[in-house]
C-alpha cells in the first residue's frame, strides 16, 4: 500500500488501532455501570410499558411519563384499551407526536391481544404488532427480563456507537447488525441500553464529558479530540 501523505499514515494507524480493539472485553465497564438500570419510561407493568414504548417513538420519554397517569387511569389494562375508540384515546394522547397513527396502532394492538397476559415474549411476535419495530421490541424484551434477540438502537445509540468507533453509519438496522457481530450474545440485552444511558448522561451531543467516561480509553472520538 502506497501512502501519499501524512494524513494517509494517520488514517492507517487509526484503522489498525480500532481493528485491534476487543469490544467484547472493552464494553464490560459500560455494561457494569448501567446493568439492570430501569428504562427512563416510568411504567408500572408490562402493559403500560408496551403502550408507552409505542407512544415514545419520535417523542420524549419525559413527555410520555407526564401524560401516562391520566391515560392509564382511563385505560388501566389491555381489556379496557380494547374497548376504547379513537375519540376517547385522542383525548389523552393528542399532544403526542404522530398521535393519529399511534392511536390506530394502540387500538389495533389492544384488539389483537385483548388481555395483558397475551403480550408476546419474543421479537418476531412483538414486531408483528402495529407500531412496534425492532428497537421497541428490544426495549420490551429487556425490561421484561426476557432473552435478548437483538440490541436496542435508539437515537442515543445512533449517535454514540459511531463516536466510540464500535460501529459506523446512521442506519439503526445496520448499526444493530454491527453491534451484534462484535459483541457476545449474552450482553445484547444490556449493551444497547447502556450505550443509550451513556448518551443521555455523559456523551451528550455537545460538550460531552469525555474525561468522566468509562469508555474513553478506547473511544475514537476522545482519541481524536486530544490531537
Amino acid at each position: 500500500m502506497l501512502l501519499s501523505s501524512k494524513t494517509d499514515i494517520i488514517l492507517l494507524h487509526k484503522i489498525n488501532f480500532m481493528a485491534t480493539i476487543n469490544w467484547k472485553k472493552e464494553i464490560q465497564p459500560l455494561i457494569k455501570k448501567y446493568k439492570s438500570k430501569k428504562h427512563p419510561l416510568e411504567y408500572g407493568n408490562f402493559y403500560e410499558l408496551m403502550v408507552m414504548v409505542v407512544l415514545s417513538a419520535q417523542d420524549s420519554d419525559r413527555h410520555i411519563n407526564k401524560l401516562a397517569p391520566e391515560l392509564f387511569a382511563a385505560f388501566p389494562d389491555m381489556k379496557a384499551l380494547a374497548k376504547a375508540d379513537t375519540e376517547s384515546l385522542y383525548k389523552h394522547i393528542s399532544g403526542v407526536r404522530n398521535f393519529g397513527n399511534k392511536t390506530k396502532w394502540l387500538l389495533g394492538i389492544a384488539t389483537e391481544l385483548k388481555d395483558n397476559k397475551n403480550i408476546p415474549a419474543n421479537l418476531e411476535s412483538l414486531t408483528a404488532l402495529s407500531g412496534i419495530g425492532r428497537k421497541s421490541a428490544n426495549v420490551i424484551l429487556r425490561e421484561m427480563g426476557l432473552p435478548a434477540e437483538g440490541i436496542i438502537v435508539d437515537l442515543h445509540v445512533v449517535r454514540v456507537a459511531p463516536r466510540l468507533g464500535i460501529a459506523k453509519g446512521t442506519d439503526p438496522k445496520k448499526l444493530e447488525k454491527q453491534l451484534m457481530d462484535k459483541l457476545d450474545a449474552k450482553d445484547w440485552g444490556e449493551v444497547g441500553m447502556a450505550i443509550s444511558f451513556l448518551g443521555r448522561e455523559i456523551c451528550r451531543p455537545t460538550n460531552p464529558k469525555c474525561t468522566e467516561c468509562v469508555m474513553n480509553t478506547v473511544c475514537e472520538y476522545y482519541a481524536e479530540s486530544k490531537k
